[in-house]
Formats: structure tokens, sequence, C-alpha cells
């Protein structure tokens, strides 16, 4: 295989891994030829603007890569104990058909999406993997506390103003007219603020022994499991809402005037959810609950009765084996029996 179709392939499968989330796999086609402008749809094209960004940021795709699976991966952890659960198929977008409607949970995506971006390139530039960016240089100085900022700042302004310029770029190229592209615009941005508002500053002591008379601090981002819980929670509490006139310009407003504005770190979302609890081979990303394992003895959403929909549920018993009667050896490992026990299975009917 010659570099040239090396490096195309490579670029197919950046934008591939990156789009996924918007775009189902059966209408993707690929011309080898024609490197980023060649990832081109049957329902609509890749947006040109983004094509170009893809081309004049090469190195910051793998990055982008290595967000957009972070954002899958969040996702099926936040949702794994949820009717729907952010099932990957290959024969659908990687988020089902939720991604398509105005739901909560596509807000969720959109949110998480953006957030993983931002969080894998200002990674990428800590680490050093960027020449076009590396430490935030203007965290410096004696700080009001009395330490000193030093060490590597992570360059979060970096990360987030890339993610809004390729990420919120398809929605822009539509004028920001329709009410779902304002509801992505948003959503977005409130996955952004969800790393934004939690910097956390991390520190290192200098002195004899430890004694800390002199303190160096950076500022660095929080773990993203964090930034995935603080999307889940804006999930649970997100607001409907619906696209009025104000003036000139086309806002967003809650659908129900009793409600409260939402804020700029507030999910939005425009329609209800379906409740997911049967397959139907119309409709990619309904895959039901048949089949799911459930919590007898819960009554939330993990619970036999919320996640069967009352269809009922049957249980098995399976034998496990597990590490246990672990011991400490000096110097310096670990040794574990293996342990067999029979759990009850309960899956839903």
């Amino acid at each position: 295989m010659t570099f040239a179709l090396q490096e195309n392939l490579q670029w197919n499968l950046i934008l591939m891994i990156l789009l996924l989330v918007m775009r189902p796999l059966h209408q993707v086609k690929f011309n080898l030829s024609s490197a980023c402008s060649s990832f081109v749809g049957d329902a609509a094209p890749v947006c040109p603007l983004q094509v170009q960004i893809c081309k004049r940021s090469v190195e910051v795709m793998d990055a982008v890569r290595r967000g957009a699976q972070l954002a899958i991966d969040e996702c099926q952890f936040q949702f794994r104990n949820r009717r729907w659960n952010c099932s990957t198929l290959e024969s659908m977008p990687v988020f089902g058909k939720v991604v398509t409607q105005g739901t909560r949970e596509a807000a969720f995506v959109y949110a998480i999406s953006a957030a993983s971006v931002a969080f894998a390139v200002t990674r990428a530039c800590s680490s050093g993997e960027l020449e076009k960016c590396g430490c935030d240089h203007n965290v410096h100085g004696v700080s009001p506390e009395g330490f000193q900022w030093s060490g590597c700042s992570d360059n979060i302004a970096y990360g987030v103003a890339f993610s809004q310029s390729f990420v919120d770029v398809r929605e822009r190229s539509k004028g920001q007219s329709s009410s779902r592209a304002l509801m992505n615009l948003h959503n977005n941005e409130a996955g952004r603020k969800a790393i934004l508002s939690h910097m956390r500053v991390e520190c290192k002591c200098h002195g004899v022994s430890g004694s800390c008379e002199v303190k160096t601090c950076w500022k660095a981002m929080p773990p993203f499991r964090k930034v995935g819980n603080i999307i889940k929670e804006k999930f649970d509490g997100a607001t409907e809402v619906e696209q009025r006139k104000v003036g000139t310009t086309k806002v967003l407003v809650p659908r129900n005037s009793q409600f409260k504005p939402h804020t700029d770190e507030d999910l939005v979302y425009l329609e209800p959810s379906p409740d997911f609890c049967d397959y139907d081979p119309r409709t990619p990303g309904m895959l039901g609950t048949v089949g799911r394992q459930c919590n007898r003895t819960s009554k939330a959403i993990d619970g036999c009765e919320l996640m069967c929909c009352g269809r009922g549920f049957q249980t098995q018993e399976v034998e496990v084996v597990d590490r246990c009667s672990c011991k400490f050896h000096w110097c310096c490992y670990v040794k574990c029996k293996q342990c067999r026990k029979m759990v009850e299975i309960h899956t839903c009917r």
C-alpha cells in the first residue's frame, strides 16, 4: 500500500469516527482520491467548512478521534442502567435515531461530544503532541493565595476554541435559523462549560522533608468521568424549550412559562423522548429492553419493573469466578485465589 493511500485511509477513518455521532454508517461512501472531502453520504454532504478545518489541522485530528471515542465510552457508561444505553451497531448511527430527534438524549450526545473534543485537544496540547499549542502560559506569576504558578497548566482555551470552530461549524453553516440548530449549539456550549466551570488547581510542595516552603501550582481539567457526571446531571434536569422571536432574534425559551429560564450550562431539548421499551426495526436505535439485565430489588430505572416496561423478567443462576483471599507479599506483588460462586441474573422478557 502506498503512503498516499495509507494517508487517505487515515483521513477517512478520522472523519468516520468523529462524524459517526451524526451520520449512519450505511450512508457513508469512501473515495480514496479526495482525502477529507471524500466523506460523502446519501442524506447530506459533510459540511465543507468542517472539511477545510480538517485539512488545515491534520495534526489535531488524532486527538479529535480520541475525543470521539471518549464521548462514546462515557455515554455508554452514564446510560448503562437506562432503557436507552447508547448501544452502537454497525448498521445504524452510533447513538441511534435519538440523535436526529430533538430529545434530551440528543442533547446529552451533543454536549458530551463537544466536551470530549475540547478535552482531548487540550490534553494533546499539554502533552506536547501539537505544534500549534502547548501549556497555558497566561497562567504565571504569584497567585493571591501566595503560591507560584508553575508547571503545565492545561490550555483549555485552545481546546474549547477548536471545539467551537470544528464541532459548531455544521450548525452555524445553517444560519442558526432552525430551532434544532439553536438547540445543538446551546448543548455544545453547555458541554464545554462542564469543563470550563470545573477547572481545578493542582499543586506540588517543595522544601526540606516536604515542608512546603514553596508551593507551585497549575490549572488542570477535571477527570472526564466528572465531566460526564456533570452533563448527566444536566440531562436529568434538562429543560423542554421552543423557539420564539424576540425582536429580530430567534431564541429558545422554556415551553412551560412557569419554569425558570435555563442557563448556559443547562441542557435543553425540543421534544419528549420515546419510552425505548420495544424494538422497532424501522427506527434505528430503538432496540427495546428485551434481554437487558435488571436489578430485581431496585425501584429506580435500572429495576426490573421499569427496565422491563412491565413485561416481567426471568431469573437464572450462573457461576462466576472472582478473585478472593488476596494477600500482599513482600516485595511486591499480590496473590489471590479464585473463588467460584453462584449468582442470580435477572433479564427482561
